[in-house]
């Protein structure tokens, strides 16, 4: 009974998605219910919330971060983040996940109706309407993530965004960008596979807002919650999509669990030939 009684907390709380109220009130009504039950409440009843939960209760205080929940999604996580995938399923994994992503970051986009001639009647059907979204990869991991945007949004325009650090300062600094001329009337799609300190894709959104541009969407793969609360902060507007919220970052700011450094996985520019020799075939 104490077993089941325990496991049934820990499942109840892994099944609340974040929602750390459901969570206790549960563990205390089974807690009740122990202890009318045999008298006593066992001490392995005082399940204490994995911190992930406890980060992602505190992200739900940010209604502009989705999370993606989907089992193909998930699917395709797993094996990115697997030390031992080959580069090439690796490089097609993230391109597939892009494109099931952009399914709910483009879910706001604008329609109109029109009339359609099926083979057998007459319709009416939903047309994207407006103008379509410049997407901008932040370089240059974020070049992997626009084969898959290309494919729902063919017609969108591409702005190139390069960022790395100043040394002196530590602070993320553009190093080249290339933007259509009509970008500050357009939505703009920033999408990068991680996010860890939110270092970049600030400076990539300030970037933006600075060129005047007012919609601005974020898509990453992975997100460390130190950088989900750091962006969201930083611009009140943007609205972030991700397909995976881990557990936090390690001391050399590297998210955990997460899938190593991306740009090294997908254009194999490891420090050792060891580090790539499990990921080349």
């Amino acid at each position: 009974m104490q077993v089941a009684f325990t496991l049934g907390i820990i499942s109840q709380a892994s099944r609340c998605g974040g929602q750390c109220a459901n969570v206790f009130r549960f563990v205390e009504n089974m807690m009740e219910f122990q202890k009318a039950f045999t008298g006593t409440i066992p001490v392995d009843a005082f399940v204490v919330p994995h911190p992930l939960e406890e980060k992602r209760c505190a992200m739900e205080q940010f209604d502009r971060l989705t999370v993606i929940d989907h089992p193909l999604v998930s699917h395709k996580i797993a094996l990115i983040r697997d030390k031992n995938t080959p580069a090439s399923v690796f490089r097609t994994s993230i391109r597939e996940l892009t494109y099931l992503e952009a399914f709910e970051a483009t879910k706001h986009l604008k329609t109109r109706e029109i009339t359609v001639e099926t083979p057998l009647a007459t319709t009416t059907g939903k047309i994207i309407s407006g103008q379509e979204p410049v997407i901008v990869p932040i370089l240059r991991a974020g070049l992997s993530m626009l084969e898959g945007m290309l494919e729902i949004i063919p017609n969108a325009a591409v702005a190139h965004l390069g960022m790395c650090r100043n040394e002196e300062t530590r602070e993320p600094m553009e190093y080249y960008a290339k933007m259509p001329s009509f970008i500050a009337e357009r939505q703009v799609i920033i999408i990068d596979p991680m996010l860890a300190t939110g270092g970049s894709l600030k400076a990539a959104i300030a970037n933006l807002r600075e060129r005047g541009v007012k919609d601005i969407v974020a898509m990453v793969l992975v997100a460390a919650p130190e950088g989900v609360k750091a962006v969201l902060e930083a611009d009140p507007e943007v609205r972030l999509f991700t397909c995976a919220l881990d557990e936090g970052l390690n001391d050399r700011a590297y998210i955990l669990p997460g899938l190593g450094d991306a740009g090294d996985r997908i254009y194999q520019t490891f420090d050792t030939p060891a580090e790539g020799s499990r990921v080349t075939q």
